[in-house]
């Protein structure tokens, strides 16, 4: 994510991210730290999902929440749905605008647990708007207990020829690089995957590398595996101002695999 979420009410972000399901945030306060190290992998912790055949029992829908800035949506579970052969994260108006305290509406899935070093991919075609972000990202912070680390993919709907790549360590980002696909991400499928190991993280489109961050201050904790559609505010020099005439936008994904590294 760009370094304005840090500028930007970064605490709501960073609770909001990991917030459990189904439950409204200001009824919890932060876990205890566990922080388990993205050593801890195991064989038996790969997976392929099959996001065309529906609802994966490794993955679960977001719902009762808004991160808050940048964030202009609340994560209804409404908002994800398994539709003409893919899982299907949708923008839309709030449906009840008063109770969210925003007014618009977003789709989010996210694993239900937390995985280390290894191969993240994802198969995905992105949202062509101004102002909204389709992403694959992997993430954990203090709501879990744990620092911010988190890895990205994210494609700004202002410019789908584009993809923004990024990293954050304990909280600290700024290592944004914005890559040119040679394609536009809304209008097919395309695989993005990136490799996370102890020294190095670097990030593929359709099986070719694109770039590649090695001997930094990179992510040491286990996080979990994200996917999410929303519109932005307050950002517009990033995503532009979001433009709501189109509504409702869908982003898709047919498939999901995690091959673990032991380092």
């Amino acid at each position: 994510m760009m370094d304005i979420r840090k500028k930007a009410v970064a605490a709501a972000v960073l609770m909001a991210l990991a917030a459990p399901v189904s439950v409204s945030m200001d009824l919890f306060t932060p876990a205890v730290v566990s922080a388990a190290p993205a050593t801890e992998t195991k064989a038996s912790d790969a997976f392929e999902v099959d996001l065309t055949k529906g609802e994966n029992a490794l993955f679960e829908a977001s719902n009762g929440w808004t991160n808050g800035m940048p964030f202009n949506c609340f994560w209804h579970k409404e908002n994800v749905t398994f539709e003409d052969g893919a899982l299907q994260l949708t923008v839309d108006e709030s449906p009840n605008p008063a109770a969210d305290k925003v007014p618009y509406s977003g789709g989010e899935y996210r694993s239900k647990a937390t995985y280390g070093y290894g191969r993240y991919e994802v198969v995905m075609k992105a949202i062509k708007n101004d102002g909204v972000v389709s992403s694959f990202f992997t993430y954990t912070g203090p709501y879990d207990g744990d620092p911010w680390d988190e890895i990205d993919f994210e494609v700004l709907g202002k410019d789908t020829t584009k993809v923004q790549l990024n990293y954050f360590r304990n909280g600290k980002g700024g290592h944004e690089k914005m890559i040119d696909l040679g394609f536009d991400a809304s209008e097919d499928f395309h695989t993005y995957a990136f490799e996370w190991h102890k020294n190095s993280i670097i990030w593929f489109v359709d099986g070719k590398e694109v770039f590649r961050r090695e001997n930094e201050d990179l992510p040491v904790t286990k996080q979990k595996i994200m996917m999410n559609a929303w519109p932005g505010k307050g950002v517009d020099d990033w995503l532009k101002a979001f433009d709501d005439s189109n509504l409702p936008l869908t982003a898709e994904y047919k498939s999901i695999k995690y091959t673990p590294f032991s380092e």
